[in-house]
């Protein structure tokens, strides 16, 4: 599984325009931090552990944009870009990682700080993909032979820096030989299922269903579902997830039914500080995104819209967690 979606180039970020997908694949090279920042804001990368990599390699960028890297412009910067996305844990958490790079380099000696900005950035990366692909190992043997996976939003590759998560599982599953079928919610309002997961799926080779978010518990009635595995982009000290919206209606329905419900997220996205989901910071985005999606106008002018990017689903109704230390029990049975 290769998706090239997000790399260094020289002094630059490479990275994939996700807006754009399915129709057309656009990549774009950035050299400037706050142009990242942009592309972390419209959802042009996006994915708690891929927006990670990209704050990463945003502060090296930035290195790269002054002759003198005075330590409160690298300390402005790190604000700067932490600020770009508040519920993603692992936004803040790499940003923080590379500054700490530079505890034992001397910031006036130009060239050693950006080696090792850029140095820590790319361990960054290549950390998450082994824990990527240590999730997919430790998930695929919950996965039986012949079933039917519910997933929600995109937690695969275009999200992480490896093989994804969520989706990291099923395509290690299919490696070992199993034969898997995939329902994707398309998930309202920016259809992250619909326009990536199903593209995502495709490359691989495996059956992947579409349907629309309202359409999950009349699968699941009719038992079509033998387990949900979704992504997450914080969970908190107790096992609560915040996830893409829609994600807790999900969990519910599952409970409802008895199907397993699975929450596949590295151990870089759980935040040791934060007591519960209670906790998590949840970005609320433009109404324009859900009454004028796609530049398609679906609702009357002046109408009030609450639009929050993700939802907290509750310990309680996880059955496990699968990170890349292995698999942690949740909260219900079954």
């Amino acid at each position: 599984m290769k998706i090239d979606h997000l790399r260094r180039a020289g002094n630059k970020l490479r990275l994939l325009d996700q807006t754009r997908l399915p129709g057309e694949l656009i990549y774009k090279e950035l050299d400037d931090y706050r142009d990242i920042i942009e592309s972390i804001k419209r959802l042009e990368v996006r994915g708690a552990p891929a927006i990670g990599i990209a704050a990463a390699y945003a502060v090296a960028v930035a290195a790269h944009q002054t002759d003198r890297l005075e330590p409160e412009y690298l300390v402005e910067v790190a604000s700067e870009i932490k600020a770009a996305r508040p519920t993603a844990v692992n936004l803040a958490w790499a940003v923080d990682r590379v500054m700490h790079s530079l505890r034992e380099v001397d910031v006036m000696d130009v060239e050693k700080t950006r080696l090792s900005l850029w140095n820590e950035a790319e361990a960054i990366h290549e950390e998450d993909r082994q824990m990527c692909a240590a999730i997919g190992r430790h998930g695929a043997e919950l996965i039986q032979d012949g079933w039917s996976i519910l997933t929600h939003c995109n937690a695969g590759a275009l999200a992480t820096g490896g093989i994804g998560t969520a989706l990291g599982v099923i395509y290690t599953a299919r490696d070992q030989g199993k034969n898997l079928r995939v329902f994707a919610d398309e998930t309202r309002p920016l259809l992250q299922g619909a326009r990536l997961t199903t593209w995502e799926l495709q490359q691989e080779g495996i059956e992947v269903t579409l349907l629309c978010d309202s359409m999950a518990a009349m699968l699941m009635a009719q038992g079509k579902v033998d387990c949900v595995i979704v992504g997450a982009d914080r969970v908190a000290s107790n096992g609560d997830a915040a996830n893409k919206i829609g994600t807790y209606s999900v969990a519910v329905l599952a409970r409802e039914h008895n199907i397993p419900f699975y929450v596949a997220a590295p151990m870089s996205t759980w935040d040791m500080a934060i007591e519960s989901g209670e906790q998590i910071p949840i970005e609320e985005r433009g109404a324009d995104e859900i009454t004028s999606g796609f530049g398609k106008r679906t609702a009357p002018e002046g109408t009030k819209v609450y639009s929050p990017a993700f939802d907290v689903t509750p310990i309680r109704l996880i059955t496990a967690h699968i990170t890349d230390e292995g698999v942690k029990a949740g909260g219900r049975a079954g």
